[in-house]
Protein backbone atom coordinates (compact mmCIF):
# COMPACT_ATOMS: atom_id res chain seq x y z
CA UNK A 1 0.00 0.00 0.00
CA UNK A 2 1.25 3.59 -0.91
CA UNK A 3 2.14 6.19 1.15
CA UNK A 4 -0.65 8.88 -0.55
CA UNK A 5 -2.84 5.75 0.42
CA UNK A 6 -1.97 5.52 4.05
CA UNK A 7 -2.56 8.96 4.54
CA UNK A 8 -5.62 8.85 2.61
CA UNK A 9 -7.53 6.64 4.89
CA UNK A 10 -5.82 8.04 8.25
CA UNK A 11 -7.69 11.14 6.93
CA UNK A 12 -11.05 8.78 6.36
CA UNK A 13 -10.30 7.41 9.77
CA UNK A 14 -9.27 10.45 12.18
CA UNK A 15 -12.66 11.76 10.78
CA UNK A 16 -14.90 8.73 11.22
CA UNK A 17 -13.02 7.64 14.20
CA UNK A 18 -13.61 11.32 16.33
CA UNK A 19 -16.99 11.41 15.45
CA UNK A 20 -17.25 7.11 17.30
CA UNK A 21 -15.29 8.26 20.12
CA UNK A 22 -17.18 11.39 20.68
CA UNK A 23 -20.36 9.74 20.49
CA UNK A 24 -19.16 6.84 22.79
CA UNK A 25 -17.72 9.41 25.44
CA UNK A 26 -20.84 11.38 25.48
CA UNK A 27 -19.88 14.11 23.39
CA UNK A 28 -22.60 14.96 21.47
CA UNK A 29 -21.46 18.20 20.52
CA UNK A 30 -18.26 16.94 19.05
CA UNK A 31 -20.15 14.32 16.80
CA UNK A 32 -22.06 17.65 15.55
CA UNK A 33 -18.54 19.28 14.83
CA UNK A 34 -17.57 16.20 12.83
CA UNK A 35 -20.87 16.28 10.90
CA UNK A 36 -20.16 19.98 9.64
CA UNK A 37 -16.20 19.13 8.95
CA UNK A 38 -18.02 16.01 6.66
CA UNK A 39 -20.63 18.66 5.36
CA UNK A 40 -17.62 20.69 4.41
CA UNK A 41 -15.75 17.84 3.00
CA UNK A 42 -18.24 17.72 0.68
CA UNK A 43 -18.60 21.12 -0.61
CA UNK A 44 -14.80 21.04 -0.56
CA UNK A 45 -15.47 17.36 -2.92
CA UNK A 46 -17.53 19.37 -5.27
CA UNK A 47 -15.62 22.71 -5.81
CA UNK A 48 -12.25 20.42 -6.40
CA UNK A 49 -13.86 18.62 -9.14
CA UNK A 50 -13.64 21.72 -10.96
CA UNK A 51 -11.26 23.26 -9.04
CA UNK A 52 -8.67 21.03 -8.72
CA UNK A 53 -8.92 18.78 -12.13
CA UNK A 54 -10.50 21.16 -14.05
CA UNK A 55 -8.85 24.23 -13.03
CA UNK A 56 -12.15 25.92 -12.73
CA UNK A 57 -11.10 28.63 -10.10
CA UNK A 58 -14.79 29.47 -9.00
CA UNK A 59 -15.86 31.94 -6.75
CA UNK A 60 -19.39 31.27 -6.81
CA UNK A 61 -19.71 27.84 -5.53
CA UNK A 62 -21.50 29.68 -2.59
CA UNK A 63 -24.43 30.12 -4.62
CA UNK A 64 -24.63 26.23 -5.45
CA UNK A 65 -24.66 25.69 -1.34
CA UNK A 66 -27.10 28.31 -1.01
CA UNK A 67 -29.11 27.05 -3.68
CA UNK A 68 -28.83 23.12 -1.80
CA UNK A 69 -29.93 24.87 1.73
CA UNK A 70 -33.07 26.88 0.04
CA UNK A 71 -34.40 24.36 -1.67
CA UNK A 72 -34.36 22.23 1.21
CA UNK A 73 -35.73 24.77 3.49
CA UNK A 74 -38.75 25.77 1.29
CA UNK A 75 -39.60 22.12 0.48
CA UNK A 76 -39.76 21.49 4.09
CA UNK A 77 -41.41 24.83 5.43
CA UNK A 78 -44.04 24.20 3.43
CA UNK A 79 -44.23 20.70 4.54
CA UNK A 80 -44.22 21.78 7.55
CA UNK A 81 -47.13 25.01 7.09
CA UNK A 82 -49.12 22.02 4.75
CA UNK A 83 -49.53 24.99 1.81
CA UNK A 84 -48.62 24.14 -1.66
CA UNK A 85 -45.24 24.96 -3.26
CA UNK A 86 -47.40 26.13 -6.40
CA UNK A 87 -49.87 25.26 -7.95
CA UNK A 88 -49.72 26.23 -11.45
CA UNK A 89 -49.38 24.20 -13.59
CA UNK A 90 -50.38 21.71 -10.96
CA UNK A 91 -50.23 21.39 -7.50
CA UNK A 92 -46.40 20.49 -5.92
CA UNK A 93 -46.43 20.69 -2.31
CA UNK A 94 -43.63 20.54 0.17
CA UNK A 95 -41.75 17.68 1.66
CA UNK A 96 -39.67 16.54 4.60
CA UNK A 97 -38.28 13.47 2.75
CA UNK A 98 -34.28 13.45 2.57
CA UNK A 99 -35.25 10.93 -0.33
CA UNK A 100 -37.46 13.53 -2.23
CA UNK A 101 -35.74 16.70 -1.21
CA UNK A 102 -31.99 15.36 -3.09
CA UNK A 103 -32.72 14.48 -6.17
CA UNK A 104 -34.69 18.49 -6.34
CA UNK A 105 -31.54 19.83 -4.59
CA UNK A 106 -29.25 18.23 -7.46
CA UNK A 107 -31.71 19.32 -10.01
CA UNK A 108 -31.90 22.62 -9.69
CA UNK A 109 -27.78 23.06 -8.30
CA UNK A 110 -27.48 21.39 -11.81
CA UNK A 111 -29.72 23.78 -13.68
CA UNK A 112 -28.36 26.56 -12.22
CA UNK A 113 -24.58 25.73 -13.04
CA UNK A 114 -25.76 24.86 -16.28
CA UNK A 115 -26.92 28.58 -16.66
CA UNK A 116 -23.85 30.16 -14.83
CA UNK A 117 -21.29 27.81 -16.96
CA UNK A 118 -22.59 28.18 -20.38
CA UNK A 119 -21.77 32.03 -20.19
CA UNK A 120 -18.93 31.85 -17.39
CA UNK A 121 -16.84 29.24 -19.27
CA UNK A 122 -16.82 31.82 -22.65
CA UNK A 123 -14.04 33.54 -20.36
CA UNK A 124 -10.71 32.19 -18.51
CA UNK A 125 -8.68 33.37 -16.07
CA UNK A 126 -9.79 36.32 -13.95
CA UNK A 127 -13.23 37.02 -16.35
CA UNK A 128 -13.56 33.57 -15.51
CA UNK A 129 -13.48 34.53 -11.37
CA UNK A 130 -15.18 37.73 -11.33
CA UNK A 131 -18.10 36.39 -13.36
CA UNK A 132 -18.84 33.45 -11.55
CA UNK A 133 -17.96 36.05 -8.26
CA UNK A 134 -21.18 38.12 -9.78
CA UNK A 135 -23.84 35.17 -10.21
CA UNK A 136 -23.32 34.47 -6.88
CA UNK A 137 -23.36 37.66 -5.77
CA UNK A 138 -26.82 38.24 -7.70
CA UNK A 139 -28.85 35.25 -6.40
CA UNK A 140 -27.18 36.39 -2.52
CA UNK A 141 -29.54 39.77 -3.39
CA UNK A 142 -32.07 37.75 -4.63
CA UNK A 143 -32.44 35.55 -1.34
CA UNK A 144 -31.99 39.42 1.03
CA UNK A 145 -34.83 40.54 -0.64
CA UNK A 146 -37.17 37.59 -0.65
CA UNK A 147 -39.55 38.15 2.06
CA UNK A 148 -41.68 34.79 1.28
CA UNK A 149 -38.79 33.02 2.41
CA UNK A 150 -37.61 35.18 5.37
CA UNK A 151 -35.27 37.99 3.45
CA UNK A 152 -32.59 38.76 5.62
CA UNK A 153 -33.45 37.16 8.67
CA UNK A 154 -33.29 33.64 6.79
CA UNK A 155 -35.90 30.72 6.97
CA UNK A 156 -35.59 28.01 10.06
CA UNK A 157 -37.87 25.12 9.67
CA UNK A 158 -37.33 23.82 13.51
CA UNK A 159 -37.44 19.81 12.56
CA UNK A 160 -34.86 17.96 10.79
CA UNK A 161 -35.72 16.62 7.58
CA UNK A 162 -36.56 12.26 8.07
CA UNK A 163 -34.55 9.22 6.51
CA UNK A 164 -36.58 5.96 6.01
CA UNK A 165 -36.04 4.00 8.96
CA UNK A 166 -33.27 6.50 11.04
CA UNK A 167 -33.51 8.93 13.58
CA UNK A 168 -32.00 11.97 11.82
CA UNK A 169 -31.92 14.36 14.74
CA UNK A 170 -29.66 11.70 16.89
CA UNK A 171 -26.12 13.62 15.97
CA UNK A 172 -24.65 10.15 15.18
CA UNK A 173 -27.26 8.71 12.80
CA UNK A 174 -26.80 12.37 11.16
CA UNK A 175 -23.17 11.77 11.18
CA UNK A 176 -23.27 8.40 9.36
CA UNK A 177 -25.98 9.66 6.61
CA UNK A 178 -23.46 12.91 5.62
CA UNK A 179 -19.92 10.28 6.29
CA UNK A 180 -21.89 8.09 3.21
CA UNK A 181 -22.45 10.97 1.15
CA UNK A 182 -19.13 12.46 1.44
CA UNK A 183 -18.02 8.69 0.59
CA UNK A 184 -20.03 8.36 -2.41
CA UNK A 185 -18.67 11.89 -3.74
CA UNK A 186 -15.13 10.41 -3.14
CA UNK A 187 -15.76 7.06 -4.72
CA UNK A 188 -17.29 9.21 -7.50
CA UNK A 189 -14.69 11.45 -8.27
CA UNK A 190 -11.79 8.74 -7.74
CA UNK A 191 -13.67 6.46 -10.88
CA UNK A 192 -14.62 9.37 -12.78
CA UNK A 193 -11.28 10.93 -13.01
CA UNK A 194 -9.65 7.97 -13.73
CA UNK A 195 -12.46 7.29 -16.59
CA UNK A 196 -11.69 9.07 -20.09
CA UNK A 197 -14.21 12.24 -19.27
CA UNK A 198 -11.52 12.82 -15.98
CA UNK A 199 -8.73 12.42 -18.37
CA UNK A 200 -9.76 14.49 -20.85
CA UNK A 201 -10.96 17.23 -18.33
CA UNK A 202 -7.25 17.12 -16.66
CA UNK A 203 -5.66 17.17 -19.99
CA UNK A 204 -7.80 20.28 -20.83
CA UNK A 205 -6.48 21.57 -17.53
CA UNK A 206 -2.45 21.01 -18.63
CA UNK A 207 -2.59 22.27 -22.41
CA UNK A 208 -5.62 23.39 -23.74
CA UNK A 209 -4.00 23.79 -27.53
CA UNK A 210 -3.04 20.16 -27.42
CA UNK A 211 -6.37 18.98 -26.04
CA UNK A 212 -8.47 21.05 -29.24
CA UNK A 213 -5.53 19.17 -31.72
CA UNK A 214 -6.50 15.66 -30.50
CA UNK A 215 -10.12 16.12 -31.43
CA UNK A 216 -11.73 17.28 -27.47
CA UNK A 217 -13.87 19.95 -27.15
CA UNK A 218 -12.99 21.80 -23.79
CA UNK A 219 -15.65 23.18 -23.32
CA UNK A 220 -18.29 21.22 -23.21
CA UNK A 221 -15.96 19.24 -20.73
CA UNK A 222 -15.36 21.61 -18.51
CA UNK A 223 -19.02 22.82 -18.60
CA UNK A 224 -19.85 18.98 -17.84
CA UNK A 225 -17.41 19.25 -14.66
CA UNK A 226 -18.62 22.83 -13.64
CA UNK A 227 -22.71 21.15 -13.67
CA UNK A 228 -21.67 18.21 -11.37
CA UNK A 229 -18.81 20.09 -9.33
CA UNK A 230 -22.06 22.26 -8.51
CA UNK A 231 -24.69 19.38 -7.74
CA UNK A 232 -22.01 17.84 -5.07
CA UNK A 233 -21.36 21.32 -3.28
CA UNK A 234 -25.51 22.03 -3.49
CA UNK A 235 -26.41 18.63 -2.32
CA UNK A 236 -23.60 19.69 1.04
CA UNK A 237 -25.40 23.05 1.33
CA UNK A 238 -29.14 21.03 1.62
CA UNK A 239 -26.99 19.15 4.46
CA UNK A 240 -26.12 22.08 6.14
CA UNK A 241 -29.37 23.18 5.96
CA UNK A 242 -30.68 20.34 7.74
CA UNK A 243 -27.75 19.87 10.11
CA UNK A 244 -28.52 23.23 11.36
CA UNK A 245 -32.88 23.65 10.76
CA UNK A 246 -31.81 27.24 9.02
CA UNK A 247 -30.85 28.75 5.87
CA UNK A 248 -29.93 32.08 5.60
CA UNK A 249 -28.15 34.37 2.81
CA UNK A 250 -24.82 34.02 4.37
CA UNK A 251 -24.65 30.58 2.75
CA UNK A 252 -24.69 32.40 -0.80
CA UNK A 253 -22.33 34.98 0.05
CA UNK A 254 -18.63 35.04 -1.30
CA UNK A 255 -17.28 34.39 1.78
CA UNK A 256 -18.92 31.13 1.83
CA UNK A 257 -16.90 30.17 -1.26
CA UNK A 258 -13.27 31.85 -0.30
CA UNK A 259 -14.11 29.40 2.79
CA UNK A 260 -14.88 26.09 0.37
CA UNK A 261 -11.88 27.30 -1.55
CA UNK A 262 -9.46 27.67 1.58
CA UNK A 263 -10.32 23.61 2.79
CA UNK A 264 -9.22 23.07 -0.85
CA UNK A 265 -5.61 24.65 -0.37
CA UNK A 266 -5.46 23.30 3.15
CA UNK A 267 -5.62 19.79 2.25
CA UNK A 268 -4.37 20.08 -1.56
CA UNK A 269 -5.55 21.05 -4.10
CA UNK A 270 -6.79 18.33 -7.14
CA UNK A 271 -6.12 15.71 -4.32
CA UNK A 272 -8.53 13.52 -3.63
CA UNK A 273 -8.66 13.57 -0.22
CA UNK A 274 -7.14 17.34 0.36
CA UNK A 275 -10.99 18.49 0.89
CA UNK A 276 -11.69 16.13 3.77
CA UNK A 277 -8.00 16.74 5.20
CA UNK A 278 -8.66 20.88 5.00
CA UNK A 279 -12.45 20.90 6.17
CA UNK A 280 -11.24 18.86 9.43
CA UNK A 281 -8.31 21.17 9.71
CA UNK A 282 -10.62 24.28 9.51
CA UNK A 283 -13.61 22.90 11.72
CA UNK A 284 -10.77 22.32 14.79
CA UNK A 285 -9.10 25.52 14.30
CA UNK A 286 -12.34 27.37 14.60
CA UNK A 287 -13.56 25.28 17.49
CA UNK A 288 -10.47 25.28 19.60
CA UNK A 289 -9.38 28.71 18.92
CA UNK A 290 -12.81 30.45 18.00
CA UNK A 291 -13.47 30.18 21.50
CA UNK A 292 -10.17 31.94 22.76
CA UNK A 293 -10.40 35.25 20.34
CA UNK A 294 -12.60 36.17 17.55
CA UNK A 295 -9.49 36.81 15.54
CA UNK A 296 -8.57 33.04 15.42
CA UNK A 297 -8.96 33.55 11.41
CA UNK A 298 -5.30 35.11 11.71
CA UNK A 299 -3.66 31.95 12.88
CA UNK A 300 -5.52 30.17 10.14
CA UNK A 301 -4.10 33.12 7.18
CA UNK A 302 -1.21 32.67 8.28
CA UNK A 303 -1.14 28.46 8.36
CA UNK A 304 -3.01 28.86 4.84
CA UNK A 305 0.07 31.19 3.82
CA UNK A 306 2.29 28.73 4.92
CA UNK A 307 0.79 25.45 2.80
CA UNK A 308 1.40 28.12 0.05
CA UNK A 309 4.78 28.73 -0.09
CA UNK A 310 6.01 25.43 1.74
CA UNK A 311 3.73 23.41 1.05
CA UNK A 312 1.63 23.37 -2.41
CA UNK A 313 0.06 19.86 -2.22
CA UNK A 314 -1.14 20.75 0.67
CA UNK A 315 -1.81 18.96 4.12
CA UNK A 316 -2.24 15.35 2.49
CA UNK A 317 0.43 16.04 -0.50
CA UNK A 318 3.00 17.30 2.57
CA UNK A 319 2.08 13.98 4.68
CA UNK A 320 2.21 11.86 1.24
CA UNK A 321 5.37 13.43 0.01
CA UNK A 322 4.08 14.15 -3.42
CA UNK A 323 5.23 17.74 -2.96
CA UNK A 324 3.81 19.74 -6.01
CA UNK A 325 2.63 16.77 -8.32
CA UNK A 326 -1.23 15.96 -9.17
CA UNK A 327 -0.85 11.99 -8.23
CA UNK A 328 -4.17 11.46 -6.46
Amino acid sequence: MSRLALVNIAVLGLLIGGALVAHLTGHAFLVTLATKAAIFALAGVGLNFALGYGGLVSFGHAAFFGIGGYVTGILASHAMSGTPLTTLPYTMNGTNEMLAIWPMVLLVSGLAALAIGALSLRTSGVYFIMVTLAFAQMIYWFAIGWPAYGGEDGLSFYVRNTFPGVPTMRPLNYFLICTALLLLALGFTAVVMRARFGLALQAARRNTQRTVAVGIRPFGIRLTAFVISAMITGLAGSLYADLNRFVSPAMLNWHMSGEIMVFIILGGVGRLMGPVAGAVVFVTMEHLLGGITEYWQVLLGLVLLAIVLWAPGGIVGMLSGRGRDNAH
